[in-house]
């Protein structure tokens, strides 16, 4: 079992591709350089916080109230079933807003003017938008650079263009085409969807199967789909409607890519899909020890580039509000994804069935302890700051300090993160219950003392300059 404090504190006054994923040497324990996160592209000041609907997509067994006809879709009447549970007084108020729809919502012709739309046995989107406004929530899509290559001969809405003549030339193994960004005609196409789906009351869209980066196989997609980030941003500055852009998965970190997403995006996914397909349960501790690694890679990266961020990681969905038989991890691993997941400044979705929550899933998505952490750690992101040296490098028993502002406030977190199982990219060093100890010295915290807070067991004791 794992045991994962996280505590405020108060001052009295896997193996990386290089290329691709950029990592900077270990630090030994250099001088405490702060990170802080800014606003995002599209005007954001905090990363997304709500559901998404794929891991009852892809792991259906999970999720008795889900119907096996409908595999591997979602529709309308479901998806008012998980996200109307957001609108609980308590999950509300701790900011669980965003309802977001997975991949399969759409319908494989395109309308009139080539443009994605909802697929009409299964949703109204208008009519679930205005559904989930009267409620204080927010709609999220799904999509892809390409469209599927039927829409060619259409024209663009209010011009005499085709759609196709502003195609490549790539057509991947599905049956979509992709856009040429050179082609001035490529931006009026963007900007015609996202003002349809700005009309629906779309508040975030998820954009997969970005390149370079995503793990696309052999199917046909191009290597580089970079600029339909820059497409996307400028529809929706377009539209005039404050909208969410989120890149997937596991796009490149390099630049000039980093560059790019940093120009155009709130958040870009930092591993691949990490629920376990077909499978029972939701998530395996092994997929978690990567992301895990995967986060500490590119955050000493942005401590070494020492500049704001204005681009919130994505550490894919949290699986933390059923309980252990369904989510896939023991509670006390549950209160380490809770834990990880709001230090990181990570888009913050839920993947659980949102009717299945059990009291420890209930205390993590309500504790107002919890939502404080997730706020402030929004603008300071988690970087390891390990025990003994203060260094960087990955280790099972870890440390990490989000902060400290201005007025000397900081959180730290410390994990026992289990015996490597693959992609920890630690040593083991003991397969039971282990004790982490850190000082104010190895954090690079300077203040004469501190009054420490326990997030979610709320004791208040007091260390001092050099204390543990």
């Amino acid at each position: 079992m794992l045991f994962i404090p996280l505590f405020s504190v108060f001052a009295g006054l896997s193996v990386a591709d290089s290329d691709c994923y950029p990592i900077v040497a270990n630090s030994t324990g250099d001088t405490l350089t702060i990170i802080k996160t800014t606003t995002t592209p599209n005007g954001f000041s905090s990363a997304a916080k709500g559901w998404n609907s794929w891991g009852m997509q892809a792991s259906p067994d999970t999720t008795p109230s889900y119907p096996s006809s409908l595999y591997p879709y979602v529709n309308q009447t479901f998806v008012i079933e998980q996200c109307t549970v957001l609108a609980d007084a308590d999950i509300l108020a701790a900011g669980w807003t965003l309802c977001s729809i997975d991949d399969g919502w759409y319908s494989d012709i395109t309308d009139d003017y080539g443009r994605m739309v909802y697929n009409t046995t299964l949703f109204d989107m208008p009519t679930l938008a205005d559904y989930l406004h009267d409620l204080s929530l927010d709609l999220g899509l799904y999509n892809r650079p390409g469209i599927p290559c039927e829409a060619a001969n259409k024209t663009i809405y209010g011009t005499d263009v085709t759609v196709g003549s502003t195609f490549s030339g790539v057509e991947d193994d599905n049956g979509y085409c992709y856009f040429d960004y050179d082609n001035a005609n490529t931006q009026v196409y963007h900007n015609t969807l996202i003002d349809l789906w700005a009309y629906w009351g779309v508040d975030m869209i998820k954009l997969d199967y970005i390149t370079p980066g995503s793990s696309t196989g052999d199917a046909g997609y191009p290597s580089n789909s970079s600029a339909s980030a820059i497409a996307y941003h400028q529809a929706i500055a377009n539209s005039g409607r404050s909208i969410r852009l989120d890149l997937s998965s596991n796009v490149c970190r390099d630049e000039p890519n980093l560059g790019i997403w940093e120009a155009n995006v709130e958040s870009i996914r930092l591993p691949v899909d990490i629920n376990s397909y077909g499978a029972s349960v939701f998530v395996g501790m092994w997929r978690i020890q990567q992301i895990i690694e995967q986060y500490r890679q590119n955050i000493n990266y942005q401590v070494d580039a020492g500049k704001r961020m204005s681009l919130h990681p994505d550490l894919d969905d949290l699986f933390v509000a059923n309980p252990a038989s369904v989510s896939g991890v023991t509670d006390g691993q549950r209160m380490t994804l809770m834990s990880f997941w709001l230090g990181a400044s990570s888009n913050f979705l839920l993947g659980s069935d949102m009717t299945n929550i059990d009291d420890l899933g209930m205390q993590l998505l309500t504790s107002s302890a919890g939502s404080h952490a997730a706020e402030f750690c929004n603008g300071h992101p988690l970087q390891p700051r390990n025990p003994d040296t203060g260094s960087n490098q990955a280790l099972q028993l870890q440390a990490w300090l989000s902060g400290p502002s201005g007025s000397g406030k900081a959180y730290v977190l410390l994990t026992n993160l289990g015996e490597n199982l693959g992609h920890g990219g630690y040593t083991t060093v003991t397969t039971g219950n282990g004790t982490v100890s850190v000082t104010l010295d190895d954090l690079g915290l300077m203040g004469s003392s501190y009054t420490v807070e326990w997030v979610w067991y709320g004791n208040k004791p007091t260390l001092a300059s050099g204390g543990t």
